[in-house]
């Protein structure tokens, strides 16, 4: 039995398949993989990912990950429910689609005995650098057996965080949205830098540094970033007069608007 197989090997599918095959080649275990665009599996070679069929996921891997948007699951679904009727345990489902509920892919795998194991999953870019957070919860059919083979499976990706599938939509909206956000501010940030005269790469290397640095010792202290921001500010320095400009700006709002409209768009794409 393979150990993992992946259906849809788009952005995200992709860097978990190279994350999963870490694992997976300490074992000398198998991981597939299958799109509708052979070019992407190819790529994958490199990691040591065997392109595979979609039936061939659903009849020989332990864990059948769906990396499809969330317009295309139930046609997913449908693909592999023939197969899935008839397998013996275990399998487990990983679904990564955005705003569709566990509960949702298993009714989409009805007429499984007893049920499908569903895990869900909300992962992020950064997992391609091993940095990633990769939220996830999952139904009554997963046994806690499957629960900790599939820690370990993705354990090369980053940070993996259980969660009440109740807040995923909206952990989702910080953590799979966000590094778009953070992009955005960072690019604002080298554009601001290279208008008062810095190069281009010299802007990007102290911004991206910037940032990386505080993001850690933010983590590292466990102190407020209230607190870490006022440390900045000198009375009547040059700090406090860009957070001032940020102010006037209403880039608070803006980020919390941004969280806001991410979380509705996640729910309407789960109904």
């Amino acid at each position: 039995m393979a150990l993992a197989g992946f259906i849809g090997c788009g952005n995200m599918g992709g860097v978990l398949a190279a994350a999963a095959s870490v694992h997976a080649h300490t074992g000398g275990r198998e991981i597939l993989a299958a799109d509708r665009h052979p070019e992407k599996t190819e790529r994958l070679r490199e990691y040591g990912v065997i392109p595979a069929t979609v039936r061939e996921i659903a009849e020989e891997c332990r864990f059948i990950i769906l990396g499809v948007k969330p317009q295309a699951m139930e046609a997913a679904a449908a693909e592999i429910r023939g197969v899935l009727e008839w397998r013996k345990p275990p399998f487990t489902v990983v679904s990564m689609a955005a705003g569709i509920s566990a509960a949702t892919v298993s009714e989409m795998l009805s007429g499984i005995p007893d049920g499908c194991p569903v895990i869900r999953i909300m992962p992020n870019t950064p997992a391609a650098v091993g940095e990633g957070i990769i939220l996830y919860c999952a139904n009554g059919a997963v046994k806690q057996s499957e629960e900790s083979a599939f820690l370990d499976l993705l354990s090369a990706a980053g940070s993996i965080v259980k969660i009440e599938e109740s807040r995923m939509d909206a952990a989702s909206a910080v953590t799979g949205c966000g590094p778009a956000f953070v992009c955005l501010f960072l690019e604002a940030m080298i554009d601001g830098a290279i208008q008062c005269g810095l190069p281009r790469a010299q802007a990007e290397q102290f911004v991206l540094k910037t940032a990386l640095g505080t993001a850690k010792l933010s983590l590292e202290t466990g102190q407020d970033l209230a607190l870490l921001r006022n440390a900045v500010c000198s009375p009547a320095g040059s700090t406090i007069e860009g957070v001032a400009a940020l102010e006037k700006g209403a880039v608070r709002f803006a980020a919390m608007e941004a969280v806001r409209a991410a979380y509705e768009r996640t729910k309407e794409l789960g109904k």
